[in-house]
């Protein structure tokens, strides 16, 4: 993704809520796109299908194996949809077809872009479903008598379906209950070690980014604050909004540190209504006037580490 920027034309307002993103994901790497709701994280991972809504028009570049998507026709979208990049939504009872059996639903996403007979794609989809931790019987029922780790299996299953080489995954553990949340996670993992398909997540949950990607970009207001490996990332946040958000996590069970949350103070942004300068200043306990003057861009501190911010934290 090259100086992606994606922008929103209402009767009111013309706002930015991307602005100028930029990040590589390797085969077989994975990434998670973190922040607070309307941070753009959902946008950016919609952009890779385009699947923007309407009144968003998205500029820049975004590449799979060279090819630049926000110049493909869209008749030819059908064939980079699913066998090239394929998305794990985050509401599953939405994203399933409520009147069709969960089995055929497999079966029509792989004979859609294979040349498989129904008979092929009905053993393929039972592998699947099997490879997913879901009984062979699943195939029958509709997604609405499905629980919700068992919907968001399936949904994963559809996904992979095509053999993409890039599947994207928006908040995917969300509305699952513990035990849920860690079976997903670890269908996540195996899928990248088995199938070595890369991985972009975008998610609000730090332990899923930690547990499911190498790295971690830190959105806020449309654009990356920090970059940085994930073990390092949450250990030591360079970006006062990165470090903010962390303080306002409950701490891990069995933990010492203290049960009271510190949230960030203030609200986001509104995306037409942005502060001069640093858009987090205003909400920043380390800002001064020369955050006011100007916006930061995304500096290399080393190692690894991308942060935007004039004053970022010593590094521990």
């Amino acid at each position: 993704m090259r100086e992606l920027s994606v922008r929103i034309q209402t009767d009111e307002h013309s706002f930015a809520v991307l602005d100028r993103i930029s990040f590589d994901l390797e085969r077989s790497g994975s990434l998670a796109l973190m922040g607070e709701s309307g941070s753009g994280k959902t946008t950016a991972a919609l952009s890779l299908l385009r699947l923007l809504p309407p009144g968003a028009a998205a500029s820049g570049r975004v590449e799979l194996s060279g090819r630049d998507l926000l110049q493909v026709p869209e008749g030819e979208l059908a064939g980079v949809r699913g066998a090239g990049i394929a998305m794990v939504f985050q509401d599953a009872l939405a994203a399933l077809n409520p009147v069709m059996r969960i089995g055929a639903q497999i079966s029509e996403a792989l004979r859609a872009h294979r040349p498989l007979s129904a008979a092929d794609a009905r053993t393929e989809m039972e592998r699947l479903l099997s490879d997913l931790g879901l009984e062979a019987e699943t195939a029958r029922l509709y997604p609405h008598q499905l629980s919700g780790g068992m919907r968001k299996r399936a949904l994963i299953a559809t996904a992979l379906a095509c053999g993409p080489s890039l599947l994207v995954a928006d908040e995917p553990t969300a509305s699952l209950d513990t035990v849920a949340q860690a079976g997903i996670v670890e269908v996540f993992r195996r899928i990248r070690e088995e199938r070595g398909v890369a991985l972009l997540v975008a998610t609000h949950d730090p332990s899923v980014a930690a547990r499911l990607c190498d790295r971690i970009a830190v959105l806020y207001a449309g654009r990356i604050v920090e970059r940085a490996g994930a073990a390092d990332l949450l250990e030591r946040p360079r970006h006062p909004y990165t470090a903010g958000l962390w303080r306002s996590l409950p701490p891990a069970p069995g933990s010492a540190a203290s049960a009271r949350l510190e949230p960030v103070p203030g609200s986001p942004p509104r995306p037409w209504a942005l502060p001069s300068g640093c858009r987090f200043r205003e909400r920043c306990p380390r800002a001064d006037a020369q955050c006011a003057g100007r916006e930061p861009e995304l500096l290399d501190l080393g190692g690894g580490r991308e942060v935007a911010c004039f004053h970022p934290l010593e590094a521990a």
